[in-house]
């Protein structure tokens, strides 16, 4: 039997979004696409003229308001399209495709199909936590005190001072420091390379030695190193200069070679508004959709069997995918065997035609 995937079926339960009423038609619900409403500046229409039938498939009622708002839902560039009378038939004859397509999926029963019934559960799944939180919890409501609450509390994100990178060859005395400096500035310290085997070779910190000489990235306020070493470490301008011996006034004696500069940086509160709101707002809201699922978890009563979930079986074995969403199985030794047939190809909101080939647009 011909299986109708299931999201053409979970669609075919909301009826395109359109609520069915108890003599049968459908109602279509206000659009949520906010596009503009045909005739512009057109009086509205009467809700008796848009509760006008205009195709009736079975006890199913394509009323004029459906119609509208479905083409409606087309861009702007889509809904141009269909002007005349032909095309608005074309569009109307779409619709008619799918409540037929519908009823066939009712008639096998496929709304009782366990893949159609999850499907259906993720559709309305979706739409409850639209409707509970995309209201209720927006950018636009986060206050302008939590924002600045964060901006004071994660201030080093938005203020940071001028860095410099070094590597060091630290030795006990300043004529073997001299000597290591002029070295270093020739050609057996000019690559970085060259620079690190001579840490390897003079260095007396076994601590830095084993990174190499490099010092990481520091500021001008870091009390992790003796003042004289930073200040000669930013006296350097370039990546790749090389400082003559410095005393750490510490017993030891540096040579420096800067390896890395970031330049300072410095975003108000006006400047960083914005990517903190857009923070915020979606920590407040997984929070809220967290808050609310506790909340109906509270209030159901769950049992877990954790003896049978033991038993459970997981398939580790290698499956391929077909495209659609299914596993493609390894033909059995000694035949093959037919892959199964691929779903109907899903409606493209760019194509005009009504036929198998040239499907309609989305309704």
């Amino acid at each position: 039997m011909i299986r109708v995937p299931a999201v053409i079926l979970a669609l075919a339960l909301t009826s395109f979004g359109c609520q069915k009423k108890s003599d049968g038609t459908t109602q279509a619900q206000p659009s949520q696409s906010g596009e503009a409403r045909p005739g512009g500046g057109a009086p509205p229409q009467s809700a008796e003229e848009l509760k006008a039938p205009l195709a009736k498939i079975d006890d199913v009622t394509i009323t004029l308001g459906e119609f509208q708002e479905r083409i409606n839902r087309q861009s702007p560039y889509i809904r141009a399209r269909y002007t005349s009378l032909e095309q608005k038939k074309e569009f109307l004859d779409s619709l008619v495709r799918f409540e037929i397509l519908a009823k066939e999926a009712y008639r096998r029963g496929l709304d009782k199909d366990p893949e159609v019934v999850r499907t259906m559960k993720q559709v309305m799944i979706q739409k409850l936590m639209r409707d509970e939180f995309d209201a209720k919890v927006t950018a636009e409501n986060v206050p302008e005190a939590e924002m600045k609450a964060y901006y004071d509390a994660n201030l080093s994100e938005y203020v940071k001072p001028e860095e410099v990178r070094v590597s060091a060859i630290i030795v006990k005395n300043k004529a073997q420091a001299d000597r290591v400096a002029l070295e270093a500035k020739s050609d057996a310290g000019k690559t970085n390379k060259g620079f690190r085997d001579l840490v390897m070779k003079y260095s007396a910190d076994e601590d830095t030695k084993l990174r190499g000489g490099d010092l990481r990235y520091f500021d001008a306020t870091t009390k992790e190193l003796p003042a004289p070493v930073v200040r000669g470490a930013f006296a350097l301008i370039n990546t790749g200069d090389v400082s003559g011996a410095i005393d750490g006034g510490n017993g030891n004696f540096y040579v420096l070679k800067q390896t890395g500069r970031r330049k300072g940086m410095t975003k108000s509160f006006d400047d960083a508004k914005a990517a903190i709101r857009n923070k915020l707002f979606r920590e407040n809201r997984i929070k809220a959709q967290k808050d609310f699922v506790d909340n109906l978890r509270n209030k159901s009563k769950i049992e877990i069997d954790e003896a049978n979930l033991a038993k459970v079986r997981i398939d580790t074995s290698m499956a391929q995918d077909d495209g659609h969403g299914h596993d493609l199985t390894p033909p059995p030794m000694g035949g093959a065997t037919t892959p199964p047939p691929p779903p109907l190809a899903p409606v493209e909101s760019g194509s005009t035609g009504s036929g198998a080939g040239n499907p309609p647009p989305t309704p």
